[in-house]
């Protein structure tokens, strides 16, 4: 990193200050790209007293932020139903954007970011912290050394215990979708990113809501994701928030390994299930997200030496694997990412090599 690069500071803004937004806040503020410019909440009271701790303007209307400002960054964790059209107008001020997932409601809309972001010539990243964990990363590197051989079956389970979500997550036309788009999103980064889409996707999801009139009004908190790679190989997800205790795992089955990956730990095993090697790592949310934003910054400053790791065009592959899902559970068929994709590969020609 030279000196030069060191003295240059992206005039940064967050908006949403939920969890994610201040831990977002928190991290990119001790990070020496960003220069923190302002927050916005439509918690009127929250944004003032966060922003009189960072030493920084505040706002309670997103749209004003947007409007009355040029930033070099906007990092965005409010949900997207209360953000989309301000997350449009920074793009097209060409603010660059880190979203925190799911990046969209639907794969549409997703598409349309990516589509805004590659006319105005700024990335547009998504948050996808799994991706700078330290097991993932030894995981994916045993996976490119070519440490097993013929994966026959990929199985995910995603339990998040119960727990109280905001109102809007209930509502599918706010929320997009329940569990598997809003709490699934990094598992599914994970297979995708390190496997590839599905050839064909099949799912069957429900709610517990026990009037079946109120389960039209509420998203699925519990589904089944069946997913084809080849003729020989298969993924199963398998995700709740129903029951506890809170987990989430990845396992890959081969000839003659089994791979078990988790937040902290990723572990290699005989096919009678005899640990050949474990790892665990101390590595936590605060040390990925720093990894993160440090890569999103330098693909900025640098483009040409700092690759974007998690841009939402690469990101569009996750959301037509949960678009197919969501298609599927309606039509009680299997269904195809690589379709979905395909709409759009004619409008994305400078991006979809990324896609292969």
């Amino acid at each position: 990193m030279t000196q030069q690069m060191q003295d240059v500071k992206l005039k940064t803004a967050v908006l949403g200050l939920n969890d994610h937004g201040q831990f977002l806040l928190k991290t990119a503020s001790e990070i020496d790209y960003f220069q923190i410019e302002a927050v916005a909440d439509k918690d009127t009271e929250l944004a003032e007293k966060i922003a009189s701790e960072y030493a920084c303007s505040a706002y309670d209307d997103y749209r004003q932020l947007v409007i009355q400002n040029q930033f070099d960054c906007l990092l965005v964790a409010a949900p997207i139903h209360s953000c989309a059209e301000y997350l449009r107008a920074g793009i097209k001020k060409k603010f660059n954007v880190l979203k925190t997932s799911p990046p969209a409601r639907n794969y549409d809309q997703a598409a349309e970011f990516v589509r805004l972001a590659e006319d105005r010539g700024v990335k547009f990243a998504v948050v996808n912290p799994w991706r700078f964990a330290e097991s993932s990363l030894a995981f994916r590197q045993f996976l490119q050394d070519g440490g097993i051989e013929q994966i026959c079956l990929i199985t995910a389970v995603c339990n998040f215990g119960r727990r109280l979500c905001p109102s809007w997550q209930t509502d599918p036309k706010l929320a997009g979708g329940g569990v598997l788009l809003q709490d699934c999103y990094q598992i599914i980064d994970q297979i995708v990113w390190n496997f590839g889409i599905p050839q064909q996707v099949y799912s069957l999801n429900t709610n517990q809501a026990e009037d079946r009139k109120q389960r039209l009004y509420l998203t699925e908190d519990t589904v089944i994701v069946t997913m084809k790679f080849a003729d020989t190989s298969f993924g199963n997800l398998i995700a709740t928030r129903t029951f506890g205790p809170q987990q989430t795992t990845l396992k890959i089955y081969g000839k003659d390994k089994i791979l078990a990956l988790s937040e902290k730990k990723f572990a290699v095993s005989d096919d009678l299930g005899q640990i050949i090697e474990e790892s665990q790592y101390r590595d936590d949310l605060s040390c990925r997200i720093r990894k993160l934003l440090e890569n999103f910054a330098l693909s900025i400053l640098s483009p040409d030496k700092n690759r974007l790791c998690g841009s939402a065009a690469e990101n569009l592959k996750n959301m037509a694997v949960i678009e197919s899902a969501y298609l599927s559970a309606r039509t009680g068929m299997p269904e195809e990412p690589g379709k979905i994709l395909e709409m759009t590969k004619t409008e994305l020609t400078n991006i979809w090599p990324s896609h292969k």
